[in-house]
């Protein structure tokens, strides 16, 4: 069996969790999240710690056990603390900005791209060139950042891009003239 699905999740003060069904419901400060386990998965709240369980004869749980444990343990931390991904824009005129809920970014192409965020996901813009995006639901706010660096991703010459901004763009030499 899986070494990470056998580890109890633990619970902080104010994050509850509740199990109806074959839905697992996350309450805390910051929001709530819901999940559903994959067949044959089992969730049990005792107290202040959550397990995840499988019957023992079963083949190819091992993946699916530890990937529900781990799954439950990203919703307690979301719930409980939030996740953020923060996006730095370099480049000579490239810029973000809020219009109502889309996010609006020149990056260099004749029209400005709109990108709308889903759902428990918010946007912020620190400066014209600092992007800050935060939820409860860490794949939410992962795959916006994604997409959002994905409309103009990093380039090896200059850095011009949009990047995370824990990232490392490795810069390369530009043509030499002999």
């Amino acid at each position: 069996m899986s070494r990470i699905g056998r580890q109890p999740v633990l619970l902080p003060a104010g994050v509850t969790v509740q199990v109806n069904g074959a839905q697992v419901l996350v309450q805390g400060p910051k929001g709530r999240i819901t999940f559903e386990p994959p067949r044959g998965v089992s969730v049990r709240v005792e107290g202040s710690v959550v397990k995840v369980e499988v019957p023992a004869d079963a083949a190819g749980m091992a993946a699916l056990f530890g990937l529900t444990r781990a799954r439950l343990a990203t919703m307690v931390f979301g719930v409980e603390r939030g996740y953020q991904k923060v996006l730095l824009i370099e480049g000579t005129g490239y810029n973000a900005k809020l219009n109502g809920k889309d996010l609006e970014l020149a990056v260099g192409f004749c029209n400005v791209v709109k990108c709308t965020p889903p759902d428990g996901v918010a946007v912020k813009c620190v400066s014209p060139t600092e992007i800050s995006i935060s939820g409860v639901d860490k794949e939410k706010v992962g795959q916006f950042a994604a997409e959002v660096r994905s409309v103009r991703p990093p380039e090896p010459y200059k850095g011009k891009g949009i990047r995370y901004k824990d990232e490392t763009i490795r810069r390369k030499a530009g043509k030499s003239v002999a």
